[in-house]
């Protein structure tokens, strides 16, 4: 079925909608394709390769209704338009739904990439992961490997009863290596990954077999290291422990309907409710959520409700100022909508999701942060524990060392940073210039749960909390 006609399906199924009583009414009409390939153990696991297409569609009559089909036939949407409206007026029930008003936009949206991942061979797919997962069995310590490339092309139309028509198509690629070392009693593992919205030059430019040997070594190595005793000092986070920071203690309570506690019965509140443009970090503290990063892994530029992407400035110099929005949560908290609404794919219904979410760089030099007589540093994040409101957290390590008058010492394992949000940053005393993003490709939320692409990142920094270290 040409897309032409699969688009005419989407315009009709808006008309439909409003002739049977909708408000409001959208279509999203995808197009997908995925590739993957997974080498475990010096063997190939599994390679797949699928497509799929559907249409999901959103109807406004005193409340939500939303309903999916994959069949893209007139009598199939025409089913599915009729679920979507007779589950608005079910679930109507006193305060009626309100949106934000929206330019409607007429756009097409291409994600650069130079490569077609799709037009790489598999066998030098195949042959890479192989390579890969060699190169991680650094010594006879190593248990467990892995090496995964995976990638997916989205070819989306967004139709509203507004007038937006919006096309996207966006490529996303992704990498992976993993070990495991066991010695003796002890088990430790680690990985490493690669993504963007880009082609094959993402798989390229990070260098599996480069990584994965590294990978190897530094497993093996922690399975023998030490553990660290608890105490409360100064920690130096590097970027990929501070993109896990910004991810969890920053993203998700920017979230507005986290903040409305409507996501409260699936763990998702937000301490700094009511907070805005108040201090709730320390002055050097500057946090943005950017969907409109260039190779970033939540890159978009029009959101699935066809609101522009743009940049929002969640913190300023410890300033809580903004959070993330639909339509919907807009006008209840007076603001413009700002394009923080995705969803999973067309089976699923738009929830406010972060994009690229991290910590601006400092003005600190890298090596500034380790002047300090004691403290830790982490490199790595590995598993949070959080509250529902994200106040409380602890968030473990890949590897640790102990920062003695300027000078590393380890590495040790098991160790996590333990402590109170606020209390940690507001104890935030240096920021470094430097900056990595990195990727995090199944970010959950909802029920059902939808696990969706964003970037998070960060540069150093040093702040005080407590450390945890294993028994």
């Amino acid at each position: 079925m040409s897309i032409v006609v699969t688009m005419e399906i989407a315009g009709y199924a808006v008309e439909l909608a409003t002739k049977l009583g909708a408000s409001y009414a959208d279509a999203r009409l995808e197009r997908v394709r995925r590739e993957a390939v997974l080498v475990k153990d010096g063997a190939l696991e599994r390679v797949r390769s699928e497509e799929e297409h559907g249409v999901g569609i959103r109807a406004l009559a005193g409340a939500w209704g939303f309903a999916s089909t994959s069949e893209l036939t007139k009598s199939a949407v025409e089913g599915a338009v009729g679920a979507a409206i007779g589950m608005a007026r079910a679930a109507k029930r006193g305060r009626e739904t309100k949106l934000a008003g929206v330019e409607p936009a007429t756009a097409v949206s291409h994600a650069a990439r130079k490569i077609d991942p799709f037009k790489v061979e598999l066998n030098e797919k195949i042959e890479l992961c192989l390579e890969a997962d060699e190169g991680a069995r650094a010594d006879e310590n190593i248990k467990r490997t892995s090496a995964a490339i995976a990638c997916e092309q989205v070819r989306r139309v967004f139709i509203s009863s507004e007038g937006a028509h919006i096309e996207t198509d966006c490529v996303l690629t992704y990498a992976e290596v993993f070990a495991l070392a066991k010695r003796g009693g002890v088990t430790e593992y680690m990985e490493d990954i690669a993504g963007g919205a880009g082609g094959f030059e993402v798989v390229r430019a990070f260098d599996m077999p480069a990584r994965a040997g590294e990978v190897g070594r530094k497993a093996s190595a922690l399975a023998a290291a030490k553990t660290l005793p608890r105490r409360k000092l100064r920690v130096v986070l590097d970027p990929d422990f501070v993109a896990l920071l910004a991810h969890e203690l920053v993203g998700h309570p920017s979230e507005a309907d986290r903040v409305l506690g409507r996501e409260a019965a699936w763990a998702g509140k937000a301490w700094w409710a009511g907070k805005l443009g108040e201090r709730v970090a320390s002055k050097l503290l500057n946090v943005v959520d950017d969907p409109l990063v260039p190779g970033a892994l939540g890159f978009y530029e029009y959101d699935d409700e066809g609101v522009p992407a743009r940049r929002k400035q969640l913190i300023r110099e410890g300033m809580l100022l903004e959070h993330m929005h639909s339509r919907e949560t807009a006008v209840e908290f007076g603001v413009e909508p700002n394009g923080n609404m995705r969803a999973q794919g067309f089976r699923y219904l738009p929830l406010i999701r972060m994009s690229n979410t991290f910590i601006e760089p400092g003005e600190f030099e890298r090596e500034e942060l380790f002047d300090v007589p004691r403290g830790v540093y982490l490199r790595g994040a590995k598993i949070p524990s959080i509250d529902s409101r994200r106040y409380n957290f602890q968030i473990s390590a890949k590897e640790a060392f102990l920062i003695e008058r300027g000078e590393l010492v380890g590495p040790f394992r098991d160790v996590s940073l333990a402590g109170v949000a606020p209390e940690f940053f507001a104890s935030i005393d240096a920021v470094a210039s430097d900056f990595e993003m990195r990727p995090i490709p199944n970010c959950g939320k909802g029920d059902p749960m939808q696990t969706l692409h964003v970037g998070n990142g960060g540069p150093h920094l040093r702040g005080k909390a407590l450390v945890v270290g294993g028994r």
